[in-house]
């Protein structure tokens, strides 16, 4: 999304079951604490995904106030995350930036600057979804190996995500990239990834 300042914790798509998990004091907060409803962050237009006006949370512990972000959501990003990972999935298989970005309709800069940001995060995107296979389903073969880090984490993208529609089936029912912005806080294409610890349960 663009222009978003406060924390950031990442819920599913259904607003109406976020609302209920709110205000049932079923959902956490980084801290451990839980969160309470504390209204709404500036309504947005996430190309891909429409107008979105997240839902803010405070929690009763450590009183930090916290957008809640869709999975189909990338921090700081005015495209959503199918969007951006389709781009990405075209890079990893040769493609370059500039008939990527005529293909999408989007600026040749946004393109190259989505390419950069996962290429700086493409060894812990890796490491997070292949932890996360292994969770899932410890007997799934190793993930295959790419000539490129870039390509190496977005295979561990398609690879998580496989893994977690044989675990969870349709309660797992989500895109691969919107899980890939779960795992990752949606902090996918951001600097603050690669100082950060995920926890991918």
């Amino acid at each position: 999304m663009v222009l978003m300042e406060a924390p950031v914790v990442i819920v599913g798509m259904d607003s109406v079951e976020v609302d209920r998990r709110l205000s049932s004091g079923e959902m956490e907060c980084p801290c451990g604490g839980r969160l309470a409803p504390w209204g709404h962050a500036r309504q947005r237009r996430v190309r891909g995904v429409g107008v979105l006006r997240p839902r803010r949370a405070r929690c009763g512990s450590c009183w930090v106030t916290h957008v809640l972000l869709a999975v189909s959501c990338v921090l700081r990003r005015a495209d959503g995350v199918d969007v951006i990972g389709e781009a990405l999935r075209w890079k990893a298989d040769g493609a370059g930036h500039r008939p990527i970005a005529a293909r999408l309709d989007r600026p040749v800069s946004t393109v190259r600057g989505w390419f950069r940001a996962f290429t700086a995060n493409a060894e812990v995107v890796r490491s997070l979804c292949t932890d996360l296979v292994v969770r899932l389903d410890p007997l799934t073969a190793a993930v295959p190996s790419h000539p490129t880090r870039f390509a190496d984490a977005v295979e561990a993208v398609g690879v998580c995500a496989a893994a977690a529609r044989r675990r969870l089936g349709v309660v797992g029912a989500v895109t691969p990239w919107q899980l890939a912005s779960a795992v990752t806080s949606g902090l996918l294409l951001s600097a603050s990834l690669r100082g950060q610890s995920i926890n991918t349960s």
